[in-house]
C-alpha cells in the first residue's frame, strides 16, 4: 500500500486509438507529441514526501503507453493500492489526458482522493475542482510542504482546513479555497536529488514507470533547478515575472543557493554520462551568485547545458568556461527581427546575439543551440521566413559545426497567466480558448493547426501552419548545405515535411465534406501515414541530443545507490 502515487498522463489519453496530425509541436523538446515527460516537481515532491515518512511512487503512464502498445493503463491503475493519487496538470496540453486519468482512477478507486497540481491546475483551480473526480488542487509553484500536510490529513481522515494553497471539496461537495500563503523565498528546502528516485526504482523493481520521458533510458539527461519565478517578462511565457505574480503570488524569484546547486550538479554527474541541464539563467540573482556557483562547481568535467535569457559579456563566459569546461548553450531570441523580439519582451539587438555566439564559441562551448519561433506578435510570414536567411549568415560566419539553429511553432496553446493570454488583444493575439474545458476539446481536433488556441493579427492558423512547414523545409536544406546534418537525414526530414503538408491538405478536405462519424473513419484510415509523420517533422529530434558515448548510465554507481551504499 502506497500513501501517494503520482500519475503522469499523455496529452490525449486515447492517443493510440486516434489519428491526430500533431506536426512539429514537440520537435524541440525531449518528449513525444503526447508530451510524455513529467515535470521536475514529481521528483522534488516525491523526495520530500518520502523524507516525511510517506511511501510514494511515480507511474509515467504516458511513457509506458508510448513505449509499448501492450501496456494497458486501465489494468495498471486498477491494480494500484494507494491512499491518494497525484496528477500533474502543469502544462495545458495535458488538459485531456490528465482529466481522463483522474476519471479512470476514480472509477476503479471511488473512495481514493485525487490531487491535482501544476501551473495550469493553479490557473484553472476553480473550474478543475468542479469535476466530480477531482478532490483537491494544490496551487502555486511550490507545494512540497502543503502536500505533506494534506497527506497527513488524508491518512488521519481529518479535514484540511489548515493546508495552505489548497482548493478542496468537503464530503458534502462544498468547495473551499484556502489562502495562497505558502510562497517560499528560496529553494534550499527542496531535495533536488535523483538518489531517492533511483532507490524507489530498485524498491519497486520498476524502471520504466520512473523514466521522466519515453526515451530517457537511451538518453538520461538530468535537470537541476536554479529558480522558481523569473526576472524577465517574456510575452508568451507562463513562467514570467508577470505570470508569477498573478498565478503563484510570487513577487520575486526564489533561488537555490549556488553551493547547493553545485552539489546537485555533482550528484547528477555521478549517475549519468548524459548532460545536466541547469534550468534558469545563472545571472538572474546577480554576478555574485554566478561566481559563487562557479567556485563551488570548479573541477566538474561533465557535460552541462546552460541557458541565457539575454546576451552575455565575454568576461562572464570566460569564467563559466573555466568552471565548466564541457558547457553547451541554449539561447532563444525567438526572432531575428528587433520589432518582433521587442513585442516578445526581449529588447536586445542582433549584435548582442552575435557577440554572445562568438564569445561562447571562442571560450570553447561544445555547441550553441539557437531557437527561433513562429506565431509571435508583430511577426509576418515574410519575417518568419527571413529568419532562415539570418541563420544562413550566422552559419557562414560561425562555420565549425557548433552553432545549430532551430525553428518551431508556438504551439499548441498560449500559456495561461502569460501576457499573451491575459492581454491577448493588446498584444495582438486572438484567443480561441477561454476555459480548461475549451482546451480539453481543442486537443481532440484532427491536426495541430486546428488544435492551436490562438491566431495573431499577422497570421491566422492556416498561415502559421504553412509558414512553419516552409521555414522548417528551408532551414533543413540550409543545415544540409552547412554540413550540420547528413544528406540522408536531410532527405528524410524533407520527405516528412512534404508528407505532413500533404496530409494537412487531405485532412482539411475531409473536414470540409464529412460529418464526425464518417470523418473519424476516414482519419483512422490515414493513421499509419499520420503516425509516421508525427515525430521529427521539421527537424530530426536527435539533433537536440548531445553525444555522450555508448554507455548512457554509470551502471556501477546506479547499483550502489539502489543498494544504499552511496548517499
Amino acid at each position: 500500500m502506497y500513501d501517494l502515487v503520482f500519475l503522469h498522463a499523455p496529452s490525449v489519453y486515447d492517443f493510440r486509438e486516434r489519428a491526430t496530425l500533431w506536426g512539429p509541436i514537440s520537435d524541440l523538446v525531449p518528449s513525444t507529441p503526447v508530451f510524455d515527460m513529467y515535470p521536475i516537481g514529481f521528483a522534488t515532491l516525491m523526495a520530500h514526501a518520502q523524507q516525511a515518512g510517506f511511501r510514494v511512487r511515480i507511474a509515467n503512464l504516458a511513457a509506458r503507453m508510448v513505449r509499448s502498445r501492450r501496456f494497458q493503463p486501465e489494468k495498471f491503475v486498477q491494480a494500484i493500492e494507494t491512499r491518494a493519487f497525484g496528477i500533474d496538470l502543469h502544462w495545458l496540453p495535458h488538459a485531456h489526458g490528465a482529466l481522463e486519468v483522474a476519471r479512470l482512477a476514480k472509477t476503479y478507486h471511488p473512495h481514493t482522493p485525487i490531487i491535482f497540481g501544476g501551473y495550469s491546475a493553479t490557473y484553472f483551480h476553480e473550474e478543475l475542482i468542479r469535476y466530480p473526480f477531482v478532490d483537491y488542487v494544490l496551487r502555486g509553484d511550490s507545494t512540497e510542504h502543503p502536500l505533506e500536510q494534506l497527506l497527513q490529513h488524508i491518512v488521519a481522515g481529518t479535514t484540511p482546513v489548515d493546508v495552505p494553497n489548497l482548493t478542496w471539496k468537503d464530503r458534502q461537495g462544498t468547495i473551499h479555497v484556502n489562502p495562497l500563503t505558502y510562497i517560499p523565498e528560496d529553494l534550499d528546502h527542496l531535495i533536488l536529488d535523483y538518489h531517492p528516485l533511483v532507490k524507489s526504482v530498485v524498491r519497486d523493481r520498476d524502471l520504466l514507470n520512473y523514466a521522466p520521458f519515453s526515451h530517457w533510458l537511451e538518453y538520461p539527461i538530468m535537470a537541476s533547478l536554479t529558480v522558481k519565478g523569473c526576472t524577465q517578462n517574456c510575452t508568451i511565457c507562463g513562467g514570467s515575472a508577470f505570470a508569477g505574480r498573478h498565478l503563484s503570488g510570487r513577487q520575486r524569484p526564489a533561488y537555490r543557493s549556488p553551493e547547493k546547486l553545485a552539489e546537485d550538479v555533482r550528484r547528477m554527474g555521478r549517475l549519468s554520462r548524459a548532460p545536466v541541464f541547469i534550468l534558469g539563467d545563472l545571472r538572474q540573482p546577480g554576478a555574485d551568485y554566478a561566481r559563487r556557483f562557479f567556485r563551488a562547481v570548479q573541477g566538474f568535467d561533465g557535460a552541462v547545458i546552460v541557458e541565457f535569457f539575454y546576451p552575455v559579456e565575454r568576461a562572464y563566459i570566460e569564467e563559466l568556461a573555466a568552471a565548466l569546461p564541457n558547457f553547451l548553450v541554449e539561447f532563444s531570441p525567438e526572432s531575428h527581427e528587433l520589432a518582433v523580439r521587442r513585442a516578445s519582451g526581449k529588447g536586445y539587438t542582433n549584435q548582442g546575439i552575435e557577440e554572445t555566439i562568438a564569445a561562447c564559441l571562442d571560450a570553447g562551448a561544445r555547441r550553441f543551440d539557437l531557437f527561433f519561433m513562429i506565431g509571435l506578435a508583430q511577426q509576418t510570414p515574410a519575417s518568419a521566413l527571413e529568419t532562415v536567411d539570418y541563420c544562413r549568415g550566422l552559419l557562414a560566419r560561425f562555420d565549425d559545426g557548433r552553432l545549430i539553429p532551430f525553428t518551431s511553432p508556438l504551439a499548441p496553446f498560449l500559456d495561461p497567466g502569460s501576457r499573451a493570454y491575459e492581454q491577448a488583444a493588446e498584444v495582438g493575439y486572438i484567443r480561441h480558448a477561454e476555459t480548461l474545458e475549451d482546451h480539453r476539446r481543442l486537443l481532440l481536433q484532427p491536426t495541430w493547426k486546428h488544435i492551436l488556441s490562438y491566431e495573431t493579427r499577422w497570421m491566422d492558423r492556416d498561415t502559421i501552419a504553412d509558414v512553419t512547414y516552409e521555414a522548417g523545409f528551408r532551414l533543413n536544406r540550409l543545415k544540409r548545405e552547412a554540413g550540420l546534418i547528413s544528406v540522408e537525414k536531410a532527405e528524410e526530414t524533407e520527405a516528412r515535411i512534404a508528407e505532413a503538408r500533404a496530409l494537412m491538405g487531405e485532412i482539411d478536405r475531409l473536414m470540409a465534406r464529412l460529418e464526425p462519424p464518417a470523418l473519424e473513419r476516414a482519419l483512422l484510415a490515414l493513421k499509419p501515414r499520420i503516425d509516421a509523420a508525427n515525430t521529427s517533422t521539421v527537424c530530426d529530434k536527435a539533433e537536440l541530443d548531445v553525444d555522450v558515448g555508448r554507455m548512457p548510465f554509470k551502471v556501477f554507481n546506479l547499483a550502489r545507490v539502489g543498494l544504499g551504499l552511496e548517499n
